[in-house]
């Protein structure tokens, strides 16, 4: 199963509190942090919701 690297580009301060939630949820912290996510239909939902806070890569 391919895998994807979620990395945080913009700040989730002063977004809504759900999209922040979401960026907490996936384990981002800072500014050019990065985490590993599978590639599934939930994820790929929730990424949708901060698309323009991230950037996706996927990794095999």
């Amino acid at each position: 199963m391919a895998q994807l690297k979620v990395t945080l580009i913009h700040s989730a301060a002063h977004r809504l509190p759900k999209q922040r939630k979401i960026v907490e949820a996936m384990g981002l912290k800072r500014v050019n942090s990065f985490v590993l996510q599978p590639d599934n239909e939930a994820t790929r939902g929730a990424l949708f919701q901060i698309a323009h806070l991230i950037k996706v890569e996927e990794v095999k």
